[in-house]
C-alpha cells in the first residue's frame, strides 16, 4: 500500500491518516465526495500535497475492491 498513508492507535484512533499529519483519510474523500477540488483541499489543508490527496483515492480504490464475508 501507499506509504502516505499509515494507521497509529496513538493518531486519530488508529483511523487511516496521511502520514506525519492528523488529516484522516475519510477527510479528504468526504471533501471531493462533495465535489471540492484538489485546489481548494490543499488550501484547507496546508500540510497536504496532491500526492497526498491521490493517495487517499487509491486507498479507497483499495479498500474497494474487499469482499465482506457472507453472514452466517
Amino acid at each position: 500500500m501507499n506509504k502516505r498513508i499509515t494507521s497509529s492507535p496513538e493518531i486519530c484512533g488508529g483511523e487511516p491518516s496521511i502520514a506525519g499529519t492528523r488529516i484522516p483519510v475519510s477527510v479528504i474523500l468526504s471533501y471531493l465526495a462533495a465535489g471540492e477540488t484538489y485546489d481548494h483541499i490543499l488550501k484547507q489543508f496546508p500540510h497536504l500535497t496532491k500526492e497526498d490527496i491521490l493517495a487517499a483515492l487509491e486507498y479507497a480504490a483499495y479498500l474497494s475492491t474487499e469482499k465482506a464475508l457472507p453472514a452466517e
